[in-house]
């Protein structure tokens, strides 16, 4: 099977297009030598990829027919990626600063949410005749007549 459907199949990259255009970038390698996308998988072959800056290292196991489930995935590959790799990953993770500095644009979905939830809905639920919310009185409607 070729490279970029194997690495498709197992559920390494969502599309077939994505896997190779990440082999033609050299980020895909079998045993020390980058591959091209018509490159043969053997069952045995190492192989060595870099996805999201983390090094990751799958033993070819058995070769799948075609796409399979992500729960079959462990029948067909083996992961040897380092375990340092991984705490890269979540140290990488943790560090982000996913929220924006104070002042700067609108707030988002989230921040609303939160906001929401730290303010309550006592406000709305306290105004329910709307007559009186907005200050109209019966002396307008006496004048009406």
């Amino acid at each position: 099977m070729r490279i970029d459907k194997f690495l498709w199949s197992i559920r390494f990259y969502k599309t077939r297009s994505i896997a190779t255009e990440e082999i033609k970038k050299n980020r895909v390698s079998i045993g020390t030598s980058a591959v091209k996308s018509s490159k043969e998988v053997k069952e045995g072959d190492t192989i060595k990829i870099r996805k999201n800056q983390i090094d990751y290292k799958i033993k070819v196991i058995q070769i799948p027919k075609s796409r399979i489930g992500a729960k079959l995935v462990p029948l067909h590959i083996q992961d040897v990626t380092d375990k340092e790799q991984y705490e890269l990953l979540k140290l990488r993770k943790m560090s982000q600063d996913y929220y924006r500095n104070k002042g700067e644009g609108r707030p988002t979905k989230k921040d609303r949410r939160e906001m929401d939830d730290y303010v309550g809905n006592d406000i709305a639920s306290d105004f329910t005749d709307w007559d009186d919310f907005f200050g109209e009185t019966d002396n307008e409607e006496e004048n009406a007549d």
